[in-house]
């Protein structure tokens, strides 16, 4: 059923220029242009964003390691006294347990070479390319949670001005009336046909009608600015929003599983990758390298004087196997199982916890929308009440203090029909966020 909330119609004169004086202001902001905005402007949501972007980097540092890598080096030596070495005597036919001093090698050593090395099999590699990806869900997920949380709060701080903006205006229909009534008895009393209290009265009513007027006002601006705040603009800005209020009640919404289901269940696959790298860490890891590159030797002693150079190069498997780490591993497995148990107990808190709000919800819902139907007829009750006491004031056949009492039971009602508006708002995005549909 779709329901739309009309402005009294004593008001409609009142009502048109406070809004062609609001427009002058600002401009007028629906809705779906408010979350818009937000959504590209808002500072939270674009560190939400640098967070996705960097893990998308993460992922992309873990699968550059299996990139083979390739090292240029080179240095140069020179010997002011050259590496001393034991020659045993034995090797020239002498006694054994006799070793004769030798220095081998020239002054000038120069060496430059290109080494390559490539991972063939490396369980930390793939198990961090694994973990940095499901990183990156986590990252999207936690990313479309920022998401619907700013709508649900720009959506709220929506509903709350619009509801504000009906209060102003309920308020300036009834300060329309009673200023009227004023006037009436005001000119009465110079006829002495009204009592002074009766006026007092009015007067009062009048006074205490401005100053809630005022309060409203401030309240208006200050949902105004939290609502700036949230899209990312100026809060100099001027703005105003569309004070229309049209929500559809009932109908049926598609059960999905919320974000923080989905954030639970990829932690505990975080998890389980995490485990099974662990195990994994207890094979062998296999790598491919090998260099190439030349060797010079100088002379710089007369009559022979050289430098001369001589290429290098080979290529080989270099295998690292763990035999033993004092049961450290072992002891991170034991911790990671725990974890794992946990997580999913975890996630079964976080479904029936789920289910039990969705279960509230609908009915918070249902009950709003009641009281909502209920509050617009007690709404049309009230005003026609409130004008025949009037009619029959003028008539000498009802007191001030009834058209007092009808006029604050006419307050009352229209009260009660705001909050059963924000209530029916409130329980509905509550439904739509529990049921993954708060985009819809």
């Amino acid at each position: 059923m779709l329901v739309n909330i009309h402005t009294p119609r004593k008001s409609l004169t009142l009502l048109v220029i406070l809004m062609l004086g609001t427009s002058t202001f600002g401009q007028v902001w629906s809705l779906q242009q408010c979350i818009d905005t937000a959504l590209i402007q808002n500072k939270s949501l674009q560190v939400s964003k640098a967070n996705m972007e960097l893990n998308t980097e993460k992922n992309g540092e873990a699968k550059a390691n299996l990139i083979p890598k390739v090292i240029l080096l080179g240095d140069y030596k020179y010997f002011m006294d050259l590496p001393t070495q034991l020659m045993p005597l034995s090797v020239f036919g002498g006694p054994d347990g006799q070793f004769k001093v030798a220095q081998f090698g020239v002054p000038h050593n120069i060496n430059a070479s290109v080494q390559l090395r490539a991972p063939i099999y490396n369980s930390q590699i793939y198990g961090a390319i694994e973990a940095t990806k499901i990183g990156m869900e986590l990252s999207e997920i936690q990313h479309q949670k920022s998401e619907d949380e700013l709508i649900l709060e720009i959506t709220y701080l929506y509903y709350n001005a619009q509801v504000l903006e009906h209060q102003l205006s309920f308020i300036d229909s009834n300060l329309v009336s009673s200023t009227k009534l004023l006037t009436t008895l005001q000119l009465v009393e110079e006829q002495l046909l009204a009592k002074g209290t009766d006026v007092d009265r009015v007067a009062l009513q009048v006074e205490q009608l401005q100053s809630n007027r005022e309060q409203v006002e401030n309240r208006i601006a200050q949902v105004l600015n939290g609502l700036k705040f949230m899209m990312g603009i100026s809060l100099d800005q001027q703005i105003s929003i569309d004070s229309h209020i049209e929500y559809s009640t009932g109908g049926q919404l598609d059960l999905n599983y919320n974000l923080d289901f989905q954030l639970a269940t990829t932690r505990s696959k975080l998890l389980s990758t995490e485990l099974t790298t662990l195990k994994r860490s207890k094979l062998p890891s296999v790598s491919l390298y090998g260099s190439y590159g030349t060797t010079g030797f100088g002379y710089d002693q007369e009559p022979n004087r050289f430098l001369d150079f001589y290429a290098q190069g080979f290529a080989g498997l270099n295998i690292t196997y763990p035999l033993f780490n004092g049961t450290v591993t072992s002891r991170k497995i034991k911790q990671k199982k725990i974890e794992i148990s946990s997580s999913g107990l975890q996630l079964s808190l976080i479904k029936d916890k789920n289910d039990m709000q969705i279960a509230n919800a609908r009915l918070e819902r249902t009950i709003a929308e009641r009281r909502v139907n209920t509050s617009q007829s007690q709404i049309e009750l009230a005003q026609s009440i409130y004008d025949q006491t009037t009619v029959q004031y003028y008539h000498g056949v009802s007191t001030i203090s009834e058209i007092i009492s009808t006029s604050i039971t006419l307050r009352e009602t229209q009260q009660e029909n705001l909050t059963a508006i924000i209530e029916y708002q409130k329980a509905d995005l509550s439904l739509k966020s529990l049921t993954g549909n708060i985009k819809e």
